[in-house]
Parts: structure tokens; C-alpha cells; sequence
């Protein structure tokens, strides 16, 4: 038999496991660095982007009360105006209700806590012999954190709120957040459309399908996350009452707050219903707090998350867990209020690229602009009638 020549191609010598696995990585490196690439600009830019998000968030929120306001025959500014006083309405609530029920109760918190420390180091010094620990390690231990949390505080104060480090841009930010959801509750559909103008007309009908179904998902991922950071806060701070422990309400509106972080943020902000409890009432009635707190937590893990909010946003718990970790970890509070909706919609937007359901000769940028040609018409006609039919009147 005729011996092969030997190949001058190097990589026809190689397994074709190895150049298929070759292949992938070196595409996977330029994604990896495209998508470090694109945070690290999120992060240049996160006074604009965080506010930007906020808005989103609030506008999937909002958006029903503007849409049943226009099925009733209301105009749209009626609905736009109807949602801002409502959301108005129920932050000012939140915020009266703490201020009113917290304002003597938290110094009172400081100082009792002070005095709980003192007789802990008390006990401390009795049981040395015995624990082999002084209480002055312990105090000097705790100082030297005070100290390191001081040395660091705008350090810490940045990396966890990557929000603003300044008065003016916490402003700057809060301003951006309300105009831009003012805009997109009036013009959401104009401002998302124009955006797909930029793609080419190929991708309109793909693109517009995979939007809406992220848009729906987000849409219901707020709505439910408010569903279970209620449960939550009614869990706990109706726990609190019963048990006697002061300032529930507070602590209850604190857990509604901290819930929008899912499972992270109701087992932060129970933590100091406990802490509230030891304070006040004793160890005895704090383990019995915590017991309250953990069981809410486990029927959020367990029966919201699973049922109400897997079914609504399609996220196993495990991976609304691992995203809000990474979340955290990438970019502080922020990161973590909005990786599950970021998942969530991007789990919805490559379900919808895999389904292809879009009509491939349809044009949504081009049938929303000649709806809009049509209604200007009609309403540039309408305005001609009634203008003769004033003249025929006043003649």
C-alpha cells in the first residue's frame, strides 16, 4: 500500500475534539471580554444607568394602571397622571408610617443595645476562667471593626450602593429616574420602536418579539416581587406584634422593602426584628422571633418563589439564588435588585428567539409608523371639521 504523505497543516494533525474545543474557547474569550468590556462602560456610566433601570422597573410596575385607564376611554395622560399620584401616594405612606412609629423608638434602640453590650462583657469577665476569652479581646476586637468600617466608610458606601457618592449626583440620579419615568409611561412604545430603528429591517420582527416577551416577563417578575415582599412583611412584622416587640411596623415596612432582593434581603431585614427583640425582650423571645423569621423564609423558598414567582418569570429558586449572589458580587445592592429581572428577561428573550414566532415579512417599526401616519390623519381631519363647523356656526 502507498504510504500517506504527511499533512503540512498543523491543525489537521490535531483530534477534531481538540479544534472543536479550541474553537469554542477562543470564542468564548472574546464574548467574556466583550462582556467585560460593556460592564466595565455600565459602571462608568452608572449614574445614568442605574436611575434608567429604576425607571424600567417602575414603569413595568405602572404601565397596567395607564393601560386600564385608556380601555375605560380616558385619555392617556389620565392614566400617566393616575399612576404617578398612586406611586406618589404609597411612598409618601411608607415614609410617614416610619417616621411616625421610629421617631423616638431607634435612639432608644442605640441605648438599650449599649446596655445589653456592657452587661455582656460583664458576663464576659465572670465566665473567663472558664470560656478562656476576656471581654476586653472581645471589646477591643469590636473596636478595631469600627475602626476599619470608619477607615473605609466611602469605600464601603461606594461598592455597595455604586449608585452616588455625593449629595448632588443621589439628587442628579433621583431626578433622572422620575423624568425618565414620566417619558417612557407616555411614549414607551415610540422610545422602543425608535431604538429598533437603528437594527436592520431584518431584525425589526425578531427583535420587537423578543422584547415584548422580556417586557412581559419583567412586568410580571414586579408584580409578583411585590406579592411576596408583602407576604413577607406581613409575616414577620405580624410575628413581631404578637411577640411583643416593639416598633413592628417599622420593621415590617423595612422587610417590604428588603424583599425586593429575593431571599437575600427578608433574611437581612429580619435580622433586626431579631435584634430588636433581644434588645428589648430577652433572648428567649428573640430564638422565638428568629423562629418566625426562618419559617417565612422557608415558605418564600419553598411555596412563593417555587410556585408564585418560578411560574412568572420561568427561573429555577437555584438560579434566582446564584444571580442574585453574582449580582451582589459584580455591582453591590444594585446588582442584586436587578439581576432576577434581568434574568428573567433574558431567559424570556432566548425562549422567544428559539420559538420563532414572528411573522418574518412583517415590519413592526414600519406598521408603527404608518399606524401613527393614520391617526395623525384622522385627528388633523377631525380638527378640520370642528374648525368649519365653528365657522359655519359663527356665520
Amino acid at each position: 500500500m502507498p504510504e500517506t504523505p504527511p499533512s503540512t497543516d498543523a491543525a489537521q494533525e490535531l483530534p477534531l475534539g481538540m479544534r472543536v474545543a479550541a474553537a469554542w474557547s477562543w470564542r468564548l474569550i472574546v464574548i467574556g471580554v466583550a462582556l467585560a468590556g460593556f460592564l466595565w462602560l455600565v459602571v462608568q456610566v452608572r449614574i445614568i444607568v442605574i436611575p434608567l433601570l429604576v425607571a424600567i422597573l417602575l414603569t413595568a410596575l405602572l404601565s397596567p394602571i395607564v393601560h386600564w385607564f385608556q380601555r375605560v376611554g380616558a385619555p392617556k395622560w389620565v392614566g400617566v397622571i393616575a399612576a404617578l399620584v398612586s406611586f406618589i401616594a404609597a411612598v409618601w405612606f411608607l415614609v410617614a408610617l416610619i417616621i411616625h412609629y421610629s421617631r423616638s423608638g431607634f435612639s432608644d434602640l442605640a441605648q438599650r443595645s449599649e446596655a445589653l453590650w456592657s452587661q455582656f462583657l460583664q458576663w464576659m469577665d465572670s465566665e473567663a476562667s472558664f470560656l478562656g476569652v476576656e471581654a476586653s479581646q472581645i471589646d477591643d476586637f469590636v473596636v478595631q471593626i469600627q475602626e476599619t468600617i470608619q477607615d473605609h466608610q466611602s469605600e464601603i458606601w461606594s461598592g455597595a450602593l455604586g449608585v452616588a457618592t455625593t449629595a448632588g449626583q443621589f439628587v442628579a440620579g433621583l431626578l433622572l429616574a422620575i423624568f425618565s419615568l414620566i417619558f417612557l409611561l407616555i411614549d414607551g412604545k415610540k422610545i422602543w420602536y425608535w431604538v429598533l430603528g437603528f437594527t436592520p429591517a431584518k431584525a425589526h420582527a425578531p427583535l420587537d418579539s423578543a422584547g415584548v416577551a422580556g417586557w412581559v416577563s419583567v412586568g410580571q417578575y414586579v408584580r409578583v416581587q411585590i406579592f411576596v415582599a408583602f407576604v413577607d412583611a406581613v409575616g414577620i412584622g405580624l410575628g413581631a406584634f404578637l411577640l411583643g416587640v416593639p416598633l413592628p411596623v417599622p420593621i415590617a415596612i423595612i422587610v417590604f422593602l428588603g424583599s425586593f432582593i429575593p431571599f437575600l434581603g427578608a433574611i437581612s431585614t429580619g435580622a433586626l426584628a431579631v435584634f430588636i427583640a433581644l434588645v428589648y425582650n430577652g433572648p428567649v423571645n428573640a430564638a422565638i422571633m428568629l423562629g418566625v423569621v426562618i419559617l417565612v423564609n422557608q415558605i418564600e423558598g419553598h411555596v412563593l418563589q417555587p410556585l408564585v414567582m418560578g411560574n412568572a418569570v420561568k427561573v429555577h429558586p437555584l438560579g434566582v439564588v446564584l444571580v442574585v449572589s453574582a449580582g451582589a458580587l459584580v455591582a453591590g445592592i444594585p446588582g442584586a435588585l436587578f439581576a432576577v429581572p434581568f434574568a428573567a428577561s433574558a431567559n424570556s428573550i432566548v425562549n422567544a428567539l428559539v420559538a420563532r414566532e414572528w411573522d418574518p415579512d412583517s415590519d413592526p417599526v414600519a406598521d408603527y409608523h404608518l399606524q401613527n401616519k393614520k391617526r395623525q390623519r384622522v385627528r388633523s381631519r377631525a380638527r378640520w371639521v370642528a374648525r368649519l363647523r365653528r365657522r359655519e356656526g359663527s356665520a
